[in-house]
C-alpha cells in the first residue's frame, strides 16, 4: 500500500511539471533578429613570386647539369626534371631532344611532353622525326605528332603526309585526326585518299578532318556503316571538288563557338 501511495504521489509530480512546462512554453515568444551583413575583407594583390624561364645560353657547367637531367625523366623524379628543363626554359631545348633517341619510352614520352610544357619550338623539327619514325612505338609517336602540331603546325604536314601512309592503322588515324588543327591547304590532298582507307574508323576521322578544314557539303552517305568500295566510289566526289577547286580554295576561318543568350 505505501508503495502504491508513493508511486502515485510520484506520477502526479511528474505530471505538474510537465504541465508547468507546457504552460510556459505557451507563454514564451520566438523572435527571429537579423544580424547586420559584415563583408568579407578584399583579397590583397598577391604578389607574383614565379620564377621566369631562364633565357640566357647555358654556361659548360649548366650544359652538364642539364645532360644529368635527361635519365631522371623516368622514375621517381621525372615530374621535378620536367619543372627543371622548363625553368631552364628554350636554351635547353637541344639537351632535351637528345632524350628523343635515348632507349626508355617513357624518357622519350616525358621529353615530347616537356617540349609542350615549355613551348621548345626549336624542338618541332626533332618531334616531326620522331613522329614520322617506324621503328619508334606507337604511344610515342602519336604523342610527338600532337606536340609538333601544338607547337607550330607549319612544320607538321611534312609527318601527316608520312603517317597517313603507314602500315599501322592507328598511325593513319592519328594523322587524320591531327591534320584537322592544321590549317593549311597541303592537308587537303592527303586527306582525300585517305577517305577510302581499309579500316573505317581512319575513314571517318579523315572525313571529319576535310568538312572541319573545307567546310565542302557532300552528298548523305551512310559512312558508319559503308564499305571499302563504298567508301573508295564516294571518294571520287571529294577527288572531283578537288581538281576543280584547288588553285582557288582557301582555308576558311574556324568557326566560333556560339555563345549563349
Amino acid at each position: 500500500m505505501r508503495q502504491s501511495f508513493l508511486f502515485r504521489l510520484g506520477m502526479i509530480g511528474m505530471l505538474g511539471l510537465v504541465g508547468g512546462a507546457e504552460a510556459w512554453a505557451d507563454q514564451v515568444q520566438v523572435r527571429q533578429v537579423q544580424l547586420p551583413y559584415e563583408a568579407p575583407p578584399k583579397s590583397q594583390d598577391v604578389p607574383d613570386v614565379s620564377i621566369p624561364p631562364n633565357k640566357n645560353p647555358l654556361s659548360p657547367e649548366e650544359l652538364k647539369r642539364t645532360e644529368a637531367l635527361l635519365p631522371l625523366l623516368e622514375g621517381k623524379q621525372e615530374f621535378w626534371a620536367m619543372g627543371e628543363f622548363v625553368h631552364l626554359g628554350e636554351p635547353a631545348v637541344p639537351v632535351l631532344i637528345q632524350a628523343l633517341a635515348m632507349p626508355s619510352p617513357r624518357i622519350r614520352y616525358n621529353a615530347i611532353e616537356t617540349l609542350l610544357m615549355m613551348k621548345g619550338v626549336a624542338g618541332v623539327p626533332a618531334l616531326v622525326s620522331t613522329a614520322k619514325e617506324p621503328g619508334e612505338i606507337l604511344r610515342v609517336r602519336e604523342h610527338a605528332l600532337r606536340v609538333a602540331v601544338r607547337l607550330d603546325t607549319t612544320k607538321a604536314s611534312e609527318a601527316i603526309e608520312v603517317m597517313a601512309k603507314d602500315p599501322n592503322p592507328s598511325i593513319r588515324k592519328a594523322a587524320a585526326f591531327e591534320a584537322r588543327y592544321v590549317r593549311q591547304k597541303a592537308v587537303i590532298p592527303i586527306l582525300i585518299p585517305m577517305v577510302s582507307d581499309d579500316e573505317r574508323f581512319v575513314a571517318l576521322s579523315a572525313l571529319q578532318s576535310l568538312w572541319i578544314l573545307t567546310r565542302h557539303e557532300t552528298e548523305f552517305h551512310d559512312w558508319d556503316t559503308s564499305t571499302k568500295q563504298d567508301r573508295a566510289a564516294w571518294s571520287n566526289e571529294w577527288i572531283e571538288w578537288w581538281d576543280a577547286n584547288k588553285e582557288i580554295f582557301e582555308i576558311p576561318e574556324p568557326q566560333r563557338p556560339k555563345r549563349n543568350s
